[in-house]
């Protein structure tokens, strides 16, 4: 998939697609500038923080504030229970992603494509796709609810089907791709802007479907 990315062009923003609205998601800030949509990053797994920071740099160096607004990494919270007691963390949910508002044009594109472990842009054909208001607060508006329940000891397998049940993918299917017996999740490969994605889920937020 990287190297389809890499090869996108920034023509017209359009719309993206794919992603349901998270029910019940509050409404972002609006832009500063009129011109800013929310668009989706490519970047090496892991180093999604160290991108977000390489970006920000880039954007005072440049002087790009009135073409580079937020920049935001979509995050959701793990609770897990040690020695009985619960502890909440916050870990990146779409590996490898990395949301940016900006003002996109062939400039700009080639400033953030050749920042270091970008790989490119997610779009269709040669376009890097825009996000819709609804998706990008669906992406950003997670629910809180993972904070009030432990994990949960279910028992999945590599190349089970399974069903999302609850975030902004609920009701997607997928098929396990891998298990993390010790953090007690599970990746989903699930299907995003035609597009096979890893989406890394806890226990308690897929569920099996029987074939």
């Amino acid at each position: 998939m990287a190297d389809e990315l890499q090869n996108a062009n920034p023509q017209d923003h359009g719309q993206g697609g794919g992603i349901p609205p998270a029910a019940g998601a509050d409404s972002l800030e609006p832009p500063a500038n009129d011109r800013f949509k929310w668009y989706i990053i490519h970047a090496y797994s892991g180093f999604e923080r160290k991108v977000r920071e390489a970006i920000e740099t880039r954007k005072i160096s440049y002087g790009l504030e009135e073409k580079i607004g937020r920049i935001e990494i979509p995050l959701e919270s793990q609770t897990e229970l040690v020695n009985g007691k619960k502890k909440v963390t916050e870990r990146v949910f779409l590996p490898g992603y990395v949301l940016i508002e900006m003002d996109l044009d062939n400039d700009l594109w080639h400033i953030i494509k050749n920042t270091p472990r970008v790989t490119g842009f997610l779009g269709t054909g040669d376009k890097p796709v825009a996000l819709s208001q609804e998706e990008i607060s669906s992406l950003l508006n997670r629910s809180d609810a993972s904070k009030e329940a432990p994990t949960l000891k279910i028992k999945f397998e590599k190349n089970e089907s399974v069903r999302i049940t609850e975030g902004p993918f609920a009701n997607f299917n997928g098929v396990v791709d891998e298990v993390n017996e010790d953090r007690q999740t599970v990746k989903v490969m699930v299907t995003i802007f035609g597009r096979s994605t890893p989406v890394e889920l806890e226990f308690g937020k897929v569920e099996k479907v029987e074939v």
